[in-house]
């Protein structure tokens, strides 16, 4: 089963791209905001953690993160996944690299969606302008970004220079379609 780990800037198309590749391979698509919300909804000590966490604004800890993402990948492990949203710091990358050591399993493949900050700019402001939402403006666009520069960019590099036959950059400024389709043609020639 294939485990695929998406990276790109925030509005890049990451998530949809790894809804599209999840149904196209048939595996567990593992958003991390989707992991988190889900873990809301336990009845246990980590979950009011989180939720005392996420209430008063905070980022999630590397060490939380990696409990409940190694939880998820624990069920998952034997079907296949794809990550988008996580590893996004150098700490978690090492997490999930000795966990899948431990684990016996590996990463298939690295995409990078790459796309210039005017390009998701445009784009983010359509999306606001059609669907409302909240974090669509470009004071929450250019600290996410920024975000990303500063951390999970370097997450990335690190796997590019590490994993440099797995790991795919691909051209986000493409219609969703045209990425959807370069990502199988590569998954299909592996």
């Amino acid at each position: 089963m294939k485990k695929i780990i998406f990276f790109g800037p925030p509005g890049a198309g990451k998530g949809t791209q790894a809804k599209k590749i999840s149904k196209y391979l048939n595996v567990s698509h593992l958003s991390t905001g989707d992991i988190l919300r889900k873990k809301l909804l336990d009845e246990d000590e980590l979950a009011n953690e989180l939720k005392s966490i996420m209430s008063s604004g905070n980022l999630v800890s590397d060490e939380i993160l990696n409990s409940i993402v190694a939880s998820r990948l624990k069920n998952e492990k034997d079907r296949g996944f794809i990550l988008d949203g996580y590893p996004r710091t150098l700490k978690q990358s090492e997490f999930l690299d000795d966990f899948l050591l431990q684990t016996s399993n590996s990463i298939n493949f690295y995409f990078n969606i790459n796309i210039n900050f005017e390009t998701l700019k445009n784009r983010i402001l359509k999306r606001s302008s059609e669907e409302s939402r909240d974090d669509d403006n470009i004071d929450v666009l250019q600290t996410r970004y920024n975000e990303y520069i500063n951390s999970t960019q370097k997450v990335s590099n690190f796997y590019k220079d590490k994993q440099s036959t797995i790991f795919f950059d691909i051209d986000g400024s493409l219609q969703i379609e045209e990425i959807t389709e370069k990502i199988k043609e590569i998954i299909k020639k592996s």
